[in-house]
């Protein structure tokens, strides 16, 4: 039931998606969460929101995806992959981190985007140590974001 009320919920935001999560290079299917906006909107109906699979990163930490946003307010379409990592804040290795959000965007947001047929101009990868509304900060919460352009099925940094 999840599956079909996010597929409703991305259909109305003008993404047309056949199918929910099915990504070549993870082994298990990422559920994909209600947004914080479409659960408290009632838009999904009575759903039972499932835990989201663990998505193997470089460093081993745990990492989930939160939620897959598309976002045209800049001026083009982008593609933000919002990823939770409990334990970032505790990582101080920032090769570590580039690594883990570099494999991210590859193997997870590449074939996201290959499988549902989105080109956005650019992807960004976040992770964060706890699941925040978009947009929002807490002066506790740790995040990092990166942004990307994707060219011939790869990653490509966009270093600011």
């Amino acid at each position: 039931m999840v599956g079909k009320s996010i597929q409703r919920w991305v259909v109305l935001r003008g993404a047309q998606l056949s199918a929910i999560c099915r990504l070549a290079t993870i082994a298990a299917c990422l559920t994909l969460p209600l947004s914080a906006s479409f659960a408290a909107s009632g838009a999904g109906g009575d759903t039972t929101e499932q835990m989201p699979a663990l998505i193997p990163v470089p460093s081993a930490q745990p990492v989930t995806l939160s939620e897959v946003l598309l976002d045209d307010a800049p001026g083009a379409l982008w593609a933000r992959f919002r990823f939770v990592a409990a334990e970032i804040a505790k990582d101080g290795d920032p090769d570590a981190r580039a690594a883990d959000i570099d494999y991210l965007c590859t193997e997870v947001a590449v074939p996201y985007l290959r499988l549902y047929e989105i080109a956005p101009e650019r992807v960004v990868i976040s992770l964060s140590d706890r699941v925040l509304p978009f947009g929002s900060s807490e002066p506790e919460a740790t995040q990092f974001f990166e942004t990307y352009r994707v060219e011939d099925n790869a990653c490509v940094w966009e270093g600011f």
